[in-house]
């Protein structure tokens, strides 16, 4: 009995933690949401990290996709470029991943605005 209890306690202090990280890790597929003058705008988002770097893309509602650049990892942190299409307009973008939730704000043309992502179903 006491060595199954053991071997339970093991197996629960080595798989905690990488069940706790997955939780607070940018990967996977998100429903972004940020207000604009113009109502809401969302899209399905895609992450992936690998160490510091964050790589993924943004598919709209309408279809288009939109790739991040210069994706970045900082503990619960992410932040990347998201080129809006062939406007030229670079969001400069960064979050915080708590959970199944991610808050952050969006800067362009001088303005700033907060967005937030729910970790898809």
């Amino acid at each position: 009995m006491k060595a199954r209890i053991f071997a339970c306690f093991i197996t629960l202090l080595f798989t905690l933690p990488f069940s706790l990280h997955a939780q607070d890790s940018a990967d996977g597929l998100w429903d972004f949401v940020m207000t604009g003058p113009s109502g809401d705008v969302t899209a399905e988002v895609d992450l992936f990290s690998d160490g510091t770097s964050l790589i993924g893309q943004f598919e709209l509602a309408d279809g288009r996709v939109w790739p991040i650049s210069n994706g970045q990892v900082s503990g619960y942190t992410i932040s990347f470029d998201l080129e809006r299409g062939d406007s030229g307009v670079v969001y400069e973008m960064t979050a915080t991943i708590d959970g199944d939730q991610a808050t952050g704000t969006a800067v362009a043309m001088g303005e700033t605005r907060e967005w937030r992502m729910t970790r898809a179903q």
